[in-house]
C-alpha cells in the first residue's frame, strides 16, 4: 500500500511539474514579449491609411450603412443619441473615459435628463484602467457594468467567465448599430474597425438582444425593484438578415457555426478580415478545404496587433494555409480591428466575434449576418481599398522565415487553447 500510494505521489509530483514547463514556460514568455513589446510602442503613433466613406445598401424593407473610419460612425452614433425621443440601448465593451468617451457620456446624460429611457452597459473587466470617477453615472441612466468576475462562488461553473464583447446602439425603433469599434479617441482615427447601422426590422432584433442581456444579468447586478427590460417589438421578419449571439450563460455559441456553413457552401471567394486569427482546427480545415476545391480564399490580418502573443499565434497557422492556396494580406501602419466576411458576393458578415477561442466559445458576441448582394457589393469595395494598404505574405517568403521565428511559434503553441 504504501509503495502504490508512493507511485501515485510521484505521478502527481510529474505531472505538476509537466504542466508547469508545457503552460508556464510559453506564458512566461508570452508575458515577457507584450511587456516588451508595450514599452516599444510607447508615445508611437500610427500611421495614415485609406479609408471609405459610409455607404449604404438596401437590404429588404430597410438600409444598411458601413462604417470604416471611427470619426464618421461616432459623429452619426451621437447625432441618433441626440434625436432619441422615447429609448436608448446603448453596450459596450471598451469604454474610455477620454474626449470621446465624455461626449458619449454627456450625450447619454443629457438624452436621460430631458426623458428619453437610457440604459448601458459595460464589461467591468476591460474598463478596469477606466478613472473610477468617469464610471459614475447620473442617477436618471440605468447603468449595469458586467462585473470584472461574475462567477461568484461558481467558480467551477465555465458559462460564468465570458466577456461582454458586444458593441450595439439602438435608438428608439429607428436605427440600431453594431460591429468591432469601441468607444474612445483612439478609435476615432487611429484604427481601421468596421461597423454598421441598420434600419427597418432589423432594429427589433437587436433591441431584443440587448433586452435578453440586460434581463438575464439585470437581478444581482442592480437594485432588486429595477423591472426588467421589455420591449415591445413587432412580428415583422428580415429574412436577409439574422442576429447570431453567443451566450456563454446558456452554452450557445452559434456563430462558429455561422461562419464554418459559409465557408463549406462557398463556391467562389471567401475574404474575411480578422483582427486576431487564432482558429481551431476545423476552422482552419474548413478554409484550406475551400481554397483547395478552387475557392479565392483570402485572409487580411494586421501586420502588427495591439496583442503580440496573438499575432504570434496567428502565424503558427500561415504554413497550412498558404500550402493549401490562402492568400494571406497583413495591413501595415495601423491596427485593423474589423471582424468581417463576405462569401461569393452575396454572403456577409459583420460584428463583434473574433476567429479565436475566446469569441467563438467564450464571450458573449453578436454578429450580424446579411444574404444580400448590394452589402457584399460594398463590404468587397472596402476589401479592396484595405488590400491597398497591405503586405501579401507570399510561401516562399513564409519559408524563408529564420529560425528563431519557428522556435517562437513552436513554443507559444500551447496557448492556442487559452486565446
Amino acid at each position: 500500500m504504501r509503495s502504490s500510494a508512493q507511485t501515485i505521489e510521484r505521478v502527481l509530483v510529474w505531472t505538476r511539474r509537466t504542466l508547469a514547463v508545457v503552460f508556464g514556460v510559453p506564458m512566461a514568455i508570452g508575458i515577457a514579449m507584450s511587456l516588451v513589446d508595450s514599452y516599444r510602442r510607447r508615445g508611437k503613433k500610427p500611421g495614415q491609411f485609406p479609408t471609405t466613406p459610409p455607404a449604404t445598401a438596401t437590404v429588404g424593407e430597410g438600409t444598411i450603412t458601413t462604417y470604416t473610419f471611427g470619426r464618421d460612425l461616432y459623429a452619426d452614433m451621437l447625432a441618433a443619441i441626440e434625436g432619441a425621443q422615447r429609448q436608448i440601448l446603448f453596450e459596450t465593451y471598451i469604454w474610455k473615459g477620454d474626449a470621446v468617451g465624455e461626449k458619449f457620456k454627456s450625450a447619454l446624460a443629457a438624452a436621460a435628463d430631458r426623458g428619453v429611457e437610457v440604459y448601458c452597459v459595460y464589461d467591468g473587466f476591460a474598463n478596469l484602467v477606466v478613472s473610477p470617477r468617469f464610471k459614475h453615472f447620473p442617477a436618471s441612466m440605468k447603468v449595469l457594468r458586467y462585473p470584472a468576475y461574475a462567477a461568484g462562488w461558481r467558480f467551477f461553473d465555465l458559462r460564468r467567465y465570458g466577456r461582454d464583447h458586444r458593441k450595439i446602439l439602438v435608438v428608439d425603433d429607428k436605427e440600431a448599430y453594431v460591429g468591432g469599434y469601441n468607444i474612445g479617441s483612439a478609435y476615432e482615427t487611429e484604427w481601421r474597425d468596421t461597423h454598421v447601422r441598420i434600419t427597418g426590422p432589423g432594429v427589433q432584433d437587436l433591441r431584443r438582444a440587448f433586452a435578453d442581456f440586460w434581463n438575464l444579468h439585470r437581478r444581482r447586478r442592480l437594485r432588486t425593484s429595477e423591472r426588467p427590460l421589455l420591449v415591445e417589438t413587432a412580428s415583422v421578419w428580415e429574412p436577409r438578415i439574422r442576429l447570431q449571439r453567443n451566450v456563454p450563460r446558456l452554452w450557445m455559441f452559434p456563430i462558429r457555426g455561422m461562419y464554418l456553413e459559409a465557408i463549406n457552401r462557398a463556391s467562389t471567394n471567401i475574404w474575411m478580415t480578422q483582427a486576431y486569427f487564432i482558429p481551431d482546427a476545423d476552422f482552419v480545415e474548413a478554409l484550406t478545404a475551400a481554397a483547395r476545391r478552387g475557392v479565392d480564399v483570402r485572409l487580411l490580418v494586421p501586420l502588427k496587433s495591439n496583442h503580440i502573443v496573438a499575432d504570434w499565434l496567428s502565424r503558427g497557422y500561415f504554413s497550412q494555409l498558404l500550402e493549401a492556396g490562402v492568400r494571406i494580406f497583413r495591413f501595415k501602419d495601423a491596427m485593423v480591428h474589423a471582424k468581417t466576411a463576405t462569401v461569393d458576393g452575396t454572403w456577409s458578415t459583420v460584428g463583434t466575434a473574433n476567429i479565436d477561442r475566446l469569441s467563438l466559445q467564450g464571450n458573449y458576441e453578436i454578429n450580424v449576418e446579411v444574404i444580400d448582394r448590394a452589402l457584399a457589393e460594398d463590404l468587397e469595395a472596402v476589401w479592396a481599398v484595405d488590400e491597398s494598404n497591405c503586405i501579401e505574405l507570399t510561401r516562399g517568403e513564409w519559408e524563408a522565415r529564420d529560425l528563431h521565428r519557428r522556435f517562437t511559434e513552436l513554443v507559444l503553441r500551447p496557448l492556442r487553447p487559452l486565446l
